[in-house]
Formats: C-alpha cells, sequence, structure tokens
C-alpha cells in the first residue's frame, strides 16, 4: 500500500472506538470474524450509534492492510464528510430548485465510483447516494480518479437503500432506474423535475427492490455486439441527456 492509503488506515480496538468518538468520519470498519470480547461489543455499539459500516472478515484479508498488531480491528478513515440526504433535498426545495440526485446502487470498482462523481459534478447533480454496504471504498484512489470532484460534490451514505428510495418517492423525486432490461429508451423519458437517478451494481445491475420502486426504467440503444457499456460510460451518456432536458447551462 502506498502511503497516502496507509494514512488513512486506523487499527486496534481502542483506537478505533476513540476515533468514532472523537468524531472522525469512518468509511467502514473491518473485523475479524468470530471475535467476541467486550471492547468487540462496546465498538460495535458505537459504530452502530455513528452509524458506521461493519465487515466481518477473516485473518488474511485484515493482513493484506497491515502487518502490525491489529487486535482483529481495522478503519478506514473517509476522505470526504458525508452529507444528509434530507438536508440536500429541503436546501434544494428552499432554494426553489429541482432537486436532481444520482443514487449508486452497489457500485464496487473504486475507479468506476471515482469517475462517476468526477462526471456528476460537471453534469450539475446535487448529490450522490451510495449504500453503506457493498460500495466501493472511498480512498486516495478514488478521489484521485474523479480529478478532485469528491471534495466538491456532496456524498450521501444510505444505510437501507430501499427506505431512502421511498423517502425520495415521499418528497416528490421521480425515481427513474437505468437498465438494459428496460423496454424504454431514455431519450423518450421525461427527465425534468425532481429526480433520481438510479445506476446499478457492475456484476448484477439494479436490485429488486429498486424495480419496484422506479416510477420508470430507461436503456441506452446499443448498436453493436455488445450488451451494454460500462457503468461509467453508461451514467455519463444518461447524465447529460438528462442536462440537455433540463436546460441547466
Amino acid at each position: 500500500m502506498s502511503r497516502e492509503e496507509t494514512s488513512t488506515l486506523i487499527f486496534g480496538t481502542r483506537a478505533v472506538i476513540e476515533a468514532i468518538k472523537a468524531g472522525k468520519e469512518l468509511d467502514k470498519i473491518m473485523i475479524l470474524r468470530g471475535l467476541r470480547n467486550e471492547l468487540i461489543k462496546e465498538l460495535m455499539r458505537e459504530a452502530k450509534d455513528h452509524q458506521v459500516p461493519i465487515t466481518q472478515v477473516p485473518e488474511e484479508k485484515l493482513q493484506k492492510f497491515t502487518k502490525k498488531n491489529h487486535q482483529g480491528v481495522l478503519a478506514f478513515v473517509s476522505p470526504v464528510q458525508f452529507a444528509s440526504v434530507e438536508n440536500i433535498i429541503d436546501a434544494k426545495f428552499q432554494e426553489g430548485k429541482m432537486p436532481f440526485l444520482l443514487v449508486l446502487d452497489r457500485i464496487t470498482d473504486v475507479r468506476n465510483f471515482g469517475a462517476i462523481c468526477r462526471t456528476a459534478l460537471s453534469a450539475g447533480v446535487d448529490a450522490v447516494v451510495i449504500t453503506s454496504k457493498g460500495s466501493a471504498q472511498i480512498n486516495a484512489d478514488a478521489v484521485k480518479t474523479s480529478a478532485g470532484a469528491l471534495h466538491h460534490i456532496p456524498i450521501c451514505r444510505s444505510h437501507a437503500l430501499n427506505q431512502t428510495l421511498r423517502y425520495l418517492k415521499d418528497c416528490g423525486l421521480r425515481i427513474v432506474g437505468c437498465t438494459e432490461k428496460a423496454k424504454s429508451y431514455v431519450f423518450e423519458a421525461d427527465l425534468n423535475g425532481p429526480l433520481a437517478l438510479v445506476m446499478g451494481s457492475e456484476e448484477d445491475g439494479l436490485s429488486d427492490f429498486v424495480f419496484q420502486r422506479s416510477d420508470e426504467l430507461v436503456k441506452l440503444p446499443m448498436m453493436g455486439e455488445v450488451a451494454s457499456l460500462n457503468v461509467s460510460a453508461a451514467t455519463a451518456a444518461i447524465l447529460f441527456e438528462a442536462v440537455r432536458q433540463r436546460g441547466n447551462y
């Protein structure tokens, strides 16, 4: 690992607990699978109270990040401060603007995530919503790939994407899911007004509940032998169709 990457790492149970209490913005915590003691229980309570995702992993996974005495616990400090999706929506409506959100349903590749955030900032997206579990780690590589965009666009972490989509719908946002399984092309959809575009995982696309929550499903036309685009390229094409329709330029 590079010096820049290791500088975002905290290891040791007590050290991670104190980091949470001190208000450090943690991307996630890794705990050795099967580890149980009173200090671990305290750590898990603090993580739950501060909504920090925890993943239980084998010893080999921890050893990839450090050979030092980690006591079975690692935490990654996020280079960005997470925003509240509720605050973003409220602020945009108070400004008399139509919220424009991009929701990422389990995008796992760090470089895809960074590139998507760079495009989202360029397209005037108000915030990017990610899942707390199953999403790419927000690290130095993500920031670099985003060309610094991650320092300028709000990132909202959803601990239950199904509930977040329900909240967005209750606030009046249209949920538009983007998938090659759609029947309609994105150019036929109305992308004006309060809007949340949802892009799916590189592996299996949109979650089943996203299909159920979406007001509309759209796709890009594919002319060649390849069935779909890389998620970063697809996101760019769809976001700028929204830009064209919304006329915010």
